[in-house]
């Protein structure tokens, strides 16, 4: 995303803000080419080994499957950009899942780690990436303001409230999985039809001059042609990897935590959407620590949707593709799981219904993902659920004027709440008190 005058800025500059190119994709070459070559030849190494070497590939060819991404916007107009870039940044994530959910069509087996990747991934966006980007964007702020005192809250850009509207629905809908203990496939289709309405509303929003950095920024600079062959090359080749290398790292994951003595769910659940989302978390991360952190945690809320309504809806179509049938049945744990991630879901959207993100909040959902761990008992998991229910029904009384604003939302009618901070979402908007 970067405004005009940053783009001209960057290709006056010539050769100098190129060096970011240069340095980036040979590097992200070296950490892929192992992975390839294992590929290729059909080497069969070290669990242990296959792990590293696939992992390592898929985080350096989602990092550049990402700087693709935001220079395309460059050249691709507003709605259509939204639209397009929404489903591309997906694909790391998705295609180790989906392929989980494949195979579980026809190993039974494989349903548990379907269930656990989608589960892990999306309590690890709300669970750290939407806290450490509003903790670092606050720190910015303090640093950055000529007052020093204390900036305890994050304001939100009021076009957020379709995101929050598009993702409390979707989470009261989702209860439906652990109540049933299956994920059928009429509410994925329900799920994948809530999300194209979700991207129908995006491309209906005026587009925005996408404000670029580093490596993407480098990409942007460059002539026209160039900029264009670039991006496609890099979207060819990042794609390649990615789909290239998903099953077997899917495959030694499972196999690593067999070599090593770990548990396999868990590794299922962390690392791999750890190794997956980490360029995501990162360049947000770094739009924060450039007092850009209204547009990065706009970013990962829109992420949240993405995979709670287009990743949980592919699943039971991937597992009808595999074999199986019309619906994925989970055992205690798996629905256990899905439970954690429906509460933590909604208990995340009621604390910032009044686009307002407090720094206590920022804490509170670190905390709670991280006293997770430790807990490794249906009683304990269950009374998780019931904290982050406690403290949705808080969060719901103290935001009930923007309850039904935020449920409108989706539809057209979330702006008249009459108490949203209005602000254009690409300046850093800390509010003091």
């Amino acid at each position: 995303m970067a405004m005009v005058s940053d783009v001209t800025s960057i290709r006056s500059a010539g050769p100098t803000t190129r060096r970011p190119l240069v340095r980036s994709l040979p590097l992200a070459a070296a950490f892929v080419l192992p992975a390839v070559v294992l590929r290729l030849t059909g080497v069969h190494s070290n669990p242990v080994v296959s792990l590293l070497a696939f992992g390592a590939a898929v985080v350096a060819a989602s990092f550049v499957l990402a700087w693709a991404a935001e220079a395309a916007q460059v050249d691709v107009s507003g709605g259509l950009a939204i639209a397009v870039l929404a489903l591309i940044a997906v694909l790391p994530e998705y295609a180790v899942d989906l392929y989980y959910a494949y195979v579980a069509g026809h190993h039974a087996e494989y349903v548990q780690y379907a269930a656990a990747n989608m589960t892990g991934s999306n309590r690890l966006l709300m669970g750290i990436g939407w806290p450490v980007v509003v903790i670092v964007g606050l720190y910015v702020a303090r640093k950055m303001s000529a007052d020093k005192s204390s900036k305890s809250m994050l304001a939100l850009d009021p076009g957020n409230r379709v995101e929050l509207g598009f993702l409390l629905i979707a989470g009261i809908v989702a209860f439906v999985i652990p109540t049933t203990g299956r994920i059928h496939l009429v509410l994925g289709v329900a799920m994948l039809a809530w999300f194209g309405f979700y991207l129908y509303k995006l491309t209906r929003g005026e587009p925005e001059e996408p404000e670029l950095v580093g490596t993407a920024a480098a990409i942007g600079a460059l002539p026209d042609r160039a900029r264009r062959i670039t991006v496609v090359t890099l979207f060819v080749a990042s794609g390649a990897v990615i789909l290239m290398c998903a099953e077997p790292f899917a495959n030694s994951l499972i196999n690593a935590g067999t070599e090593l003595g770990v548990d396999r769910f868990l590794l299922v659940q962390w690392l791999a959407p750890l190794a997956s989302e980490a360029p995501e978390f990162i360049i947000a991360t770094i739009f924060a620590a450039r007092g850009k952190s209204t547009a990065a945690i706009a970013t990962l809320i829109s992420s949240k949707v993405n995979q709670w309504t287009l990743l949980m809806g592919s699943l039971p179509i991937a597992y009808l593709a595999g074999g199986g049938g019309t619906e994925l049945v989970l055992d205690g744990r798996q629905i256990e799981e899905v439970l954690l991630t429906a509460t933590q879901t909604l208990m995340g959207v009621a604390l910032i219904l009044s686009l307002r993100f407090h720094r206590a909040t920022a804490w509170l959902l670190l905390a709670l993902f991280a006293v997770q761990f430790p807990i490794t008992s249906t009683t304990g998991r269950l009374v998780l659920c019931g904290v982050y229910g406690a403290l949705t029904v808080v969060g719901l009384i103290i935001n009930r004027r923007h309850v039904a604003a935020t449920l409108r939302a989706p539809f057209g009618g979330g702006d008249d709440d009459g108490d949203a901070v209005r602000f254009d979402g690409r300046e850093l908007s800390v509010v003091s008190r």
